[in-house]
């Protein structure tokens, strides 16, 4: 039996103009709880990021868009960190929302009901008047769908929404940054939002309009195939945690895995369930450099960034 290797916890000493980089660094010598996963899942992203040949999926909840964490998601993009995005609905929602509109600071213990006399919606803490979210969607997302599905009426999730990226006016959007650095978006659960509303509503005068859900997952499936490897730093649970790992193990299962998460995994959830446990499905591979960080990944995905941007860029 080979010894027990015993690295010493070290104390972090906080010092006037370190970098977030220097902190997490710090972190990975405290061994201080979840401070010492933030740090290990950084180093993770890091090896990912410079392999050659990897894949790169982001994977989130539509939630986070409505925050400042967007900027960040925008960053990763722009920085070319990222190949593929598999998200929600409310994610196309909240960019196209907020590029032409403002979403506000609230507080989680707002009067709800007095929110909804002044026809705003509560976000956590983030608030979202009804003229900044809806109408916007409306007035802007039906004359663009005259323009995409003049010629073709039948389209894949990734293509409509990088359709709806080439048209996005400034570079401070998702969609927009998405289509000028080729990454698709695909969103498996289209209709579960505004924008998916609006197609609904467009399919109303245009009852030849399909969406190709199938070209989402064949596409999908060749990307994962084809890559020599694959990494994900995977935010939340639901349907775009799961499309991340369910193509994953027709090829053995992900060789990279950052899980950021607030979910517990007693209840059996796939929101709550570890990384661990995708090992076992064949999903994550059981040699993978895996990590999952409990914590708001409105914290944990800026100080994960502000990582890498210290040692890539």
């Amino acid at each position: 039996m080979s010894e027990l290797e015993l690295v010493p916890v070290e104390d972090i000493k906080v010092k006037k103009g370190m970098t977030v980089n220097d902190m997490l660094e710090a972190m990975g010598r405290s061994g201080g709880f979840t401070a010492q996963k933030l740090a290990d899942a950084t180093d993770i992203a890091e090896k990912m990021i410079k392999k050659k040949g990897c894949l790169r999926i982001l994977s989130f909840p539509a939630c986070i868009m409505a925050t400042g964490t967007r900027g960040v998601l925008i960053d990763m993009v722009k920085n070319h960190m990222v190949d593929l995005i598999i998200t929600t609905c409310g994610t196309l929602d909240h960019d196209i929302s907020r590029t032409f509109a403002a979403y506000y600071k609230g507080d989680f213990m707002m009067d709800d009901a007095r929110l909804r006399r002044h026809s705003v919606s509560r976000l956590g803490n983030v608030l979202v008047p009804d003229s900044c979210y809806g109408i916007v969607l409306e007035d802007n997302l039906l004359p663009m769908f005259d323009e995409i599905f003049k010629d073709r009426k039948d389209m894949t999730t990734h293509e409509i929404i990088d359709e709806v990226g080439k048209r996005m006016p400034g570079e401070d959007s998702l969609l927009y940054q998405c289509h000028a650095n080729k990454v698709p978006i695909v969103v498996p659960g289209i209709t579960d939002g505004s924008f998916g509303s609006q197609l609904w509503t467009y399919y109303q005068m245009h009852r030849n309009l399909r969406i190709d859900l199938f070209g989402d997952e064949q596409m999908l499936a060749e990307m994962t195939n084809d890559a020599k490897y694959t990494g994900a730093i995977i935010i939340g649970g639901g349907i775009s945690k799961h499309h991340v790992i369910w193509w994953n193990q027709f090829r053995g299962g992900l060789d990279f895995c950052i899980y950021l998460t607030t979910a517990q995994e007693y209840d059996g959830s796939l929101s709550g369930a570890a990384i661990r446990e995708a090992v076992s499905w064949g999903k994550v591979k059981s040699n993978a450099k895996k990590m999952t960080v409990e914590g708001d990944a409105t914290i944990t995905l800026p100080l994960i960034y502000a990582g890498l941007a210290d040692r890539l860029l």
